[in-house]
C-alpha cells in the first residue's frame, strides 16, 4: 500500500510541478508588464491597471479559477478547455498566472520605485537610452530588493497549486485525498504534506543561496 500511495503521489507531484513552473514562466514577465502599466504616465492605463490589480488581489484565487474554467462554457455555449487533464491544467495555469502576475506587479513596482531617481537621471545625463537605464541601472538593483518578497509569493504558489483540485485536476492533494475517500485512510494526507515540505524546503535553500549571491549590493 505504501508503494501504491507513493506512486500516486508522485503522479500528482508531476502535475503540481507542471502548474508551478508554467505559472512562473507566464506570471513573471506578465507581472513586469503590469508593473510598467501601473506606473505609466498615461493615466487611463495606470488607473485601469490599478483596478485590475485591486480586483484580482481582492477576490479569492479559488473563485477566479472556477470562473475561468466554467465561465466560458456558460457564456459561449461550449467549453474552451478540453475535458481531459490537459485542459484542466491549462485553465489552472491561466488563472494562476493572472493572479500571481498582479501580486508580482506590486512587488516589481516597489522594487523599481525603490531605486533612487538620481541614478536614473545620471544615466540620462550620460546619454543612455531608457532601455539601457532600466537593464544596466534599475533592473540589477531591483532584483536585490524583490527577491525576499518574491520568494514568499513563490513558496505560497507551491501550496496554492492544491486549489487545482477544485476543478478535478489530478495534483498532489487530489492524489492524497483520493485514498481517504476510497479506502478511509488518513496517513496518505500526512504523507502528502511531506512532499510539500520537501518542495518548499528546496525552494527555501535556493532563495537563501540567491540572496547570498546578491550580497554584493550591500
Amino acid at each position: 500500500m505504501f508503494w501504491e500511495v507513493t506512486q500516486s503521489l508522485m503522479g500528482g507531484m508531476a502535475t503540481t510541478f507542471q502548474i508551478f513552473i508554467l505559472t512562473l514562466v507566464f506570471a513573471l514577465p506578465l507581472g513586469l508588464i503590469f508593473a510598467f502599466a501601473s506606473i505609466s504616465k498615461w493615466k487611463p492605463l495606470r488607473y485601469l491597471m490599478q483596478v485590475v490589480v485591486w480586483v484580482i488581489r481582492g477576490t479569492p484565487l479559488m473563485l477566479q479559477l472556477i470562473i475561468i474554467f466554467y465561465g466560458p462554457g456558460l457564456w459561449l455555449g461550449h467549453n474552451i478547455w478540453s475535458g481531459n487533464e490537459a485542459g484542466r491544467v491549462s485553465a489552472t495555469v491561466v488563472a494562476f498566472a493572472i493572479n500571481y502576475a498582479c501580486y508580482f506587479s506590486v512587488i516589481f513596482r516597489g522594487g523599481i520605485e525603490g531605486v533612487p531617481a538620481g541614478q536614473r537621471e545620471a544615466g540620462q545625463v550620460l546619454g543612455m537610452t531608457k532601455p539601457q537605464i532600466f537593464f544596466k541601472i534599475t533592473l540589477l538593483q531591483m532584483v536585490k530588493r524583490v527577491v525576499p518578497p518574491m520568494s514568499n509569493e513563490i513558496i505560497t504558489l507551491v501550496k496554492d497549486t492544491s486549489l487545482a483540485r477544485i476543478i478535478a485536476a489530478y495534483e498532489l492533494t487530489f492524489a492524497g485525498y483520493s485514498f481517504m475517500k476510497s479506502d478511509g485512510l488518513t496517513w496518505p494526507l500526512f504523507y502528502t504534506g511531506v512532499f510539500y515540505l520537501v518542495f518548499v524546503g528546496i525552494l527555501t535553500l535556493l532563495f537563501n543561496y540567491i540572496e547570498r549571491r546578491l550580497d554584493y549590493f550591500r
